[in-house]
């Protein structure tokens, strides 16, 4: 829709009572600009896929092709049902779970159109293109449309499994159809009594005469569990073998179809796995949040006994990178929602003199406040692009790399970036979805307008695949602490090595000095709370979120640097696109001076210790 057509659309909606039933969801329209800025200016994808074996096909060419067909989809199907899933939601039945009306329809489109098999390795059915690549699909899909887009993102975690872990017999059985698209995938590990501790699941897998298992228990808030949209669904599940160790230790994974696999390859007869509810939730509706039973159901081993864990972390930090997109997709929903309704809804006058003389009063685009949070959005969209691209790249060299040098160091790359972009674009992106809807005013409230929905679907990227306290203990303990500081030290040295080489470029000044300090400083703070963790162990937890969220504006700091400089060197270079990299500038000068402040409260919240936290007795709490 043009801008134009927006706008009169936006014109008459305003006049309309807020219990008018209209339908005027936010229409998405992929920022194809801003993508291309980040690939190929920023992070120079194409001398990036040059570099990674097997990807000769990520031609600039294709790439671009792809993308421009991807956005169109997106745009054209996928949109238009995000209300609609909201409004419907997922009904339940013994015969299973029906989706709202189209989702169906739009998946078999996205089958069609070989979306499912992209990244996927060419053996067994896949495009084997760049991981990096999937995740701008996976971007736009889940921008345009959240909730659908949990039910391939949840396959493609699966297929990572199976790929990484399965036997070759696993990997014709199953790979092949999630790879097609045929059949989708889930991860079944939470359970009623243990949440995010799953060192005490009790689902059981008891050996068959035949080499396969019986599975027993129950898992809980299993998204796309139960669908109508493809006709197997292939469920990867922790449960625990007779005489396994106790806690994390004796979990082992296995695979669980839906129906059980013909000689054919074919879905046959149904497995002793059901859905038994789905839950009534805040948001995604869309999307299929359920219970699953499993009574003896029949599985197979996927890795080695007793080392589940490790298999499933393999389709969590698929899951984790996927879900910090959400992050990104509720701020760039919100801004383009909310930078329409501003550009055309009157009201007050500028402070400066009126800017709409001829009107009753001035589009409130114009107002200090209404520009603090539309630049909050543009910041937090673009910086999370930048880092989800940044993150994506450091996979690609995992799984393509050259040498086995540059995957070790990508690996601990990725490692280390992984829970600060689940976590730290989670939190900042509900902000920014939040500030989308504060911008609509009381029409905000309202659900004709789509920016409540935004709120409530993106409020639950900070609790699953890991709460943002599980993130940012992982990142501080495991990450940080455990190495002695040495995954923190190599990406600190890649942004030591960017400052000082543009220390004296006086246009990059304003940038490079805070970013400089703060690169340092962040060192310093690692080391104190490492020093207090000696003397007491709880000072970990009571620092970690505060350490995450700092690392995030951090990296966000270095991210933001890193766009200034590209353009402000293209304004150099001379360009016909001169407001779209004065943008960039400005956006990059509003987030040092009005985000990157807020990290001095976090490093004076990590160092404030534990004690604060931990001295009141429980009885007090109840006082």
């Amino acid at each position: 829709m043009s801008e134009q057509t927006q706008g009169q659309k936006l014109s008459n909606l305003i006049q309309l009572s807020p219990r008018t039933e209209v339908d005027s969801m936010p229409e998405y329209k992929a920022p194809l600009r801003d993508i291309k800025f980040v690939m190929t200016e920023l992070l120079n994808s194409e001398q990036h896929y040059a570099n990674l074996e097997g990807a000769e096909d990520a031609t600039p060419d294709m790439v671009d092709a792809i993308i421009g067909e991807g956005a169109k989809f997106c745009e054209q199907v996928l949109s238009p049902l995000n209300q609609v899933g909201d409004k419907e939601g997922c009904t339940w039945s013994e015969d299973g779970v029906k989706t709202p009306t189209g989702f169906k329809e739009a998946y078999q489109q996205y089958v069609e159109g070989g979306w499912p098999s992209m990244t996927a390795d060419p053996n067994y059915g896949g495009q084997g293109l760049p991981h990096s690549l999937g995740l701008v699909m996976s971007e736009m899909v889940g921008t345009a449309n959240w909730s659908f887009g949990m039910y391939p993102g949840l396959s493609h975690g699966a297929t990572n499994t199976i790929e990484e872990h399965g036997t070759e017999e696993q990997k014709q059985t199953y790979l092949t159809k999630l790879i097609s698209g045929e059949w989708t995938g889930t991860m079944c590990l939470t359970e009623p009594h243990c949440g995010s501790d799953l060192g005490t699941l009790r689902t059981k897998a008891e050996p068959n005469a035949d080499g396969t298992y019986a599975i027993t228990g129950t898992k809980i808030f299993i998204s796309a569990g139960e669908h109508d949209m493809a006709e197997n669904i292939v469920h990867i599940v922790l449960a625990r073998l007779p005489g396994a160790p106790e806690g994390t230790k004796g979990i082992s994974l296995f695979i669980v179809p839906k129906c059980l696999p013909n000689e054919d390859g074919s879905a046959g007869e149904r497995n002793a796995v059901s859905c038994g509810s789905i839950e009534h939730k805040m948001g995604i509706h869309g999307n299929a949040t359920c219970v699953m039973n499993f009574d003896g159901a029949k599985g197979w081993l996927i890795g080695p006994e007793n080392k589940g864990l490790n298999c499933m972390f393999t389709f969590m930090n698929t899951a984790r990178i996927g879900t910090a997109i959400q992050g990104l997709g509720a701020a760039e929903l919100g801004f383009q929602g909310s930078l329409a309704y501003a550009k055309e809804r009157l009201a007050m006058r500028s402070l400066s003199g009126p800017k709409n003389p001829e009107g009753i009063a001035d589009p409130i685009i114009v107002h200090p406040d209404v520009r603090r949070m539309l630049l909050t959005q543009k910041a937090v969209a673009e910086g999370a692009r930048a880092l989800i691209y940044l993150t994506a790249q450091q996979a690609d060299v995992v799984h393509s790399g050259k040498t086995e040098e540059e995957r070790k160091a990508a690996d601990e790359a990725l490692g280390f970036l992984t829970p600060i972009a689940k976590a730290f674009l989670t939190e900042i992106g509900y902000e920014a979805a939040n500030l989308g809807m504060q911008v609509f005013g009381g029409h905000g409230f309202i659900s004709e307008w789509g920016m409540e929905q935004n709120v409530r679907d993106a409020r639950i990227g900070m609790i699953y695949e890991g709460t943002t306290g599980i993130q940012a203990l992982d990142l501080l303990g495991r990450k940080v602490l455990m190495t002695q500081g040495e995954s923190l030290k190599g990406f600190t040295k890649q942004v030591h090595l960017f400052c000082k080489e543009n220390a004296e470029d006086e246009q990059l000044k304003e940038f490079i000095e805070p970013l400089a300090a703060m690169n340092k400083e962040w060192g310093e703070l690692t080391t104190k709370i490492g020093m207090s963790a000696m003397k007491n162990r709880e000072e970990v937890g009571a620092a970690s979120v505060d350490y995450l969220m700092y690392s995030g504006y951090a990296v966000f700091a270095y991210l933001w640097a890193r766009m200034a400089k590209v353009a402000l060197d293209k304004m150099v270079e001379g360009t016909t696109e001169e407001m779209f990299y004065n943008a960039k500038i400005q956006t990059a000068r509003f987030y040092f001076k009005r985000m990157l402040p807020r990290a001095k409260g976090h490093a004076e919240s990590m160092l404030a210790g534990a004690d604060s936290l931990m001295d009141m007795p429980e009885e007090a709490f109840a006082i």
